[in-house]
């Protein structure tokens, strides 16, 4: 699918204008006319006077970026309908960003200043943040950016906030399992937990730090602890399983990349985590060879990464990638698209399993469902993995609950 605006707004390659509309859709993105004549021509990274846009490099999915753009259209015809001559500021939602210094959270913290529904980005992190903040304040795009060092300045860091995203955390190294980060992430992850949980019981938190199986059941006992526990707005981050499952089954079956979309469940380390290849979309038929091999590859592509860095860290461009996915898929949801779904590890009634990976679809309150149709319909393949998964993942899970529950939580 390809677009072609005069004057277009565009999120990475995603193109929000056309020659007609180009103003009044700079409307839904709260400009007035002198920011219209400044801004009409950006593109996400550079000002162009035209661009011609192929959805195949963007940064959402098909599907989601059409309903992006039709957000932003009918957002744009609202506004001409009830005010033609007064803008109003659109892009309201104020996201932070804890351990906005480290490897996952500098790039991540470029991809979220690109989005236009981001008003506010606020970075935090123990040190060394400052300088990321000022870069990123360089950027022409809309959203305000704020930096925080320490936990003195933690709590107005994260004052009505949105959504909050902690890549916080020791990544990992060459003959380190996720499980050998847990002692670090675990207790990093419970003290900025607490703090959210005091300063923004309402935000989406999204859960990047590993091992993810066992930190997400940390943040939920300690929210639970505080009394402000919402499942439908606790998330670990799994969209980079889906990221890599997409890519290399389009890479292996010679597929355009947008029209692929591959279901991941389970967990988000090793054997737990399951790429459901028989629920591909488009549908495409593997050898039980491709079956194995694919497999194998996305459980393991974490560590393909730490072994290619040889030491020098782990896979932070694509975690960034995609963990800002997740991000604009949430920011998407609390607009009002009504059409948002996502893969991640979530507390789940599928399995036994008191969390797990699947499908969801995204609302305004979060959660709106968990979708169980993936579930049905396994190969036999499949079926045995998901049930080799299980005792992995029971105990990753239990192990941060019981983190969580030895540990006195602050009041």
């Amino acid at each position: 699918m390809a677009a072609s605006s005069a004057n277009a707004l565009s999120f990475g390659s995603i193109t929000h204008g056309s020659k007609a509309s180009s103003l009044s859709q700079a409307r839904a993105f709260g400009m007035n006319v002198n920011s219209w004549n400044h801004l009409k021509d950006f593109n996400g990274l550079k000002a162009v006077a035209s661009v011609n846009h192929d959805s195949r490099s963007s940064f959402l999915a098909k599907d989601s970026t059409a309903a992006l753009q039709q957000s932003f259209a009918r957002r744009a015809q609202n506004q001409n309908q009830t005010a033609p001559n007064v803008f109003q500021v659109q892009a309201s939602f104020k996201v932070a960003i804890l351990g906005a210094a480290g490897g996952i959270g500098q790039p991540l913290a470029l991809l979220v200043k690109m989005s236009p529904l981001v008003s506010d980005l606020r970075l935090y992190d123990i040190a060394n943040v400052k300088g990321v903040a000022a870069d990123l304040s360089h950027c022409n795009t809309p959203s305000r950016v704020g930096d925080f060092t320490g936990n003195d300045e933690l709590a107005n860091c994260l004052k009505d906030v949105d959504v909050v995203v902690i890549p916080a955390g020791v990544p990992r190294k060459p003959g380190m399992t996720r499980d050998d980060l847990f002692n670090i992430n675990a207790s990093i992850v419970k003290t900025l937990v607490e703090a959210v949980a005091d300063n923004c019981p309402d935000a989406f938190i999204h859960i990047i730090s590993n091992p993810v199986n066992s930190t997400v059941p940390i943040a939920a006992e300690v929210l639970k602890q505080k009394g402000v526990y919402n499942p439908k707005k606790l998330f670990g981050v799994t969209t980079l399983d889906v990221v890599r499952a997409n890519t290399f089954v389009a890479q292996r079956k010679n597929l355009k990349l947008i029209d692929v979309d591959v279901p991941v469940i389970g967990g988000h380390a090793g054997i737990t985590i399951l790429p459901l290849l028989s629920k591909t979309k488009p549908s495409v038929t593997f050898t039980d060879e491709e079956v194995q091999d694919l497999t194998l590859r996305i459980q393991n592509a974490g560590t393909e990464v730490v072994e290619a860095k040889a030491g020098a860290g782990s896979a932070t461009l694509s975690m960034a990638y995609a963990a800002a996915r997740f991000v604009e898929s949430s920011l998407r949801a609390l607009d009002g698209d009504s059409d948002v779904y996502e893969c991640s590890f979530v507390q789940s009634e599928l399995t036994e399993l008191p969390f797990f990976a699947s499908r969801i679809k995204l609302g305004k309150q979060g959660i709106e469902a968990v979708i169980s149709s993936d579930l049905q319909g396994l190969t036999e393949y499949e079926e045995k993995a998901l049930e080799a998964l299980k005792p992995e993942l029971k105990g990753s899970i239990e192990k941060g609950v019981a983190f969580a529950n030895k540990q006195t939580v602050t009041a």
